[in-house]
C-alpha cells in the first residue's frame, strides 16, 4: 500500500510544524506540502523542525488562504491527482482581537479551505478546533453536550463546526483541543510559564487569581499530532467531532480565589508588570528578537472550566 501525499495547511505554525516533523520522522508519508504565508525562513522553526522541513519530500507552498485563489492554488498538484489527506492547522489563534478579525481569519478561512477539499474529493479532512466549548465544574464536557463558547475564538470555531455539518461532500474530522503546549508554543502555558519565571528574577510571589478548583486541561503536542494521523487513517472519525486526545492526568488545576474582580484591569497590571523585566532579561542575556512574549490577555483570566471527556477517542482505539 503506498504512503499518503498529505497537505498540511499553517503547517509554520507551532501544531503545524510538530506535525511536518512527526511525519518525516516516522516516514509515514509520501509527500508533504507545507502552506503558510509565513515562509520557513522566518517562522522561528527550531533545529529538528528545520530538518524535517528540509527533508527532500516535503515542498513549501506561500498562500494565503483568506483569499480564494490563493487557497485554490494552495490545493492544485501538476499532475493532477490529489491529496489524500488535509489537515488544516491555519487559523487566527491571538486573542484580543475583533470580530471581523476572527469572521476572516477562522470562519472564511476555514471554509475557503474546506470547500477545496471536497472539489479535489479529498479522502480525509482534519480541522483543528477549540475546547473552550462549555465550562462545567461537574463533569467533563462531551462532544455531544451542551456548547456555550467562552472564548472569541471557540465561538468562530463553532461556526466552522457547524458549516462544516452541512457539507456533505466533506470528509472531515473536527478535533477539539484543550491547551497544548510543547516545542514552538507561544500562547499556550508559555505565557504561564514565562510569567512565574519573572517573579522568580524579581524575587516575588506570583500571586494567582484562582487556585484550587478550576480545572484546565493540557495536551503535548506531540499527542496532538499522533491524533491527527490516527484520525485521519480511519473512515469512523469521518463527520465526528471529537475532544481532548491525551493527557488525561495532565490537568493544570487553579480555584477562585476574589469573588469580583476586574479582569481587563487584571491582565493590564499583569502586563505592565511583566513586559519590564522581561525586556530586561533579554536585554541582559544579548537577545534582539524572540518571538516570545509574557503578555497575556484577559481571556486567559476568565474563570471558566476547560475539561474535555477524551473517551470518545480512547473507544476506538486511540
Amino acid at each position: 500500500m503506498s504512503k499518503p501525499k498529505v497537505l498540511v495547511l499553517g503547517g509554520c505554525g507551532f501544531v503545524g510544524r510538530n506535525l511536518v516533523s512527526y511525519l518525516v520522522q516516522n516516514d509515514l508519508i509520501s509527500a508533504i506540502r507545507v502552506v503558510d504565508k509565513v515562509p520557513p525562513q522566518v517562522a522561528w522553526l527550531n533545529e529538528p523542525h528545520t530538518e524535517a522541513f528540509n527533508s527532500s519530500n516535503v515542498e513549501f507552498k506561500s498562500a494565503n488562504l483568506i483569499n480564494p485563489e490563493s487557497c485554490k492554488n494552495a490545493f492544485q498538484i501538476s499532475d493532477g491527482t490529489t491529496w489524500d489527506i488535509v489537515v488544516n492547522c491555519a487559523g487566527e489563534t491571538k486573542s484580543g482581537q475583533t470580530d471581523p478579525v476572527y469572521n476572516e481569519g477562522i470562519l472564511k478561512l476555514s471554509l475557503n479551505c474546506a470547500k477545496e477539499a471536497s472539489l479535489h474529493n479529498v479522502k480525509h479532512y482534519v480541522e483543528l478546533s477549540s475546547g473552550n466549548m462549555y465550562s462545567s465544574d461537574k463533569v467533563p464536557h462531551k462532544e455531544d453536550g451542551p456548547v456555550e463558547p467562552w472564548t472569541f475564538v471557540a465561538k468562530w470555531k463553532r461556526q466552522v463546526e457547524k458549516q462544516f455539518a452541512e457539507m456533505p461532500d466533506l470528509h472531515y474530522t473536527l478535533l477539539r483541543l484543550p491547551i497544548v503546549y510543547g516545542p514552538g508554543d507561544r500562547t499556550g502555558l508559555s505565557p504561564r510559564i514565562m510569567a512565574a519565571a519573572i517573579y522568580k528574577h524579581l524575587g516575588e510571589t506570583m500571586k494567582l487569581l484562582w487556585n484550587a478548583e478550576l480545572k484546565i486541561n493540557t495536551v503535548h503536542v506531540s499527542d496532538v499530532c499522533r491524533a491527527i494521523w490516527f484520525v485521519s487513517s480511519r473512515d469512523d472519525t469521518i463527520g465526528q467531532i471529537i475532544g481532548r486526545v491525551l493527557d488525561e492526568y495532565c490537568t493544570y488545576v487553579m480555584n477562585f480565589k476574589k469573588t469580583v474582580v476586574d479582569l481587563v484591569g487584571a491582565a493590564d497590571d499583569a502586563n505592565d508588570k511583566h513586559l519590564g523585566p522581561w525586556a530586561d532579561a533579554c536585554r541582559n542575556n544579548d537577545i534582539l528578537n524572540t518571538p516570545l512574549s509574557p503578555h497575556m490577555d484577559s481571556e486567559l483570566l476568565l474563570h471558566k472550566h476547560l475539561r474535555l471527556d477524551g473517551s470518545k477517542l480512547k473507544k476506538i482505539g486511540f
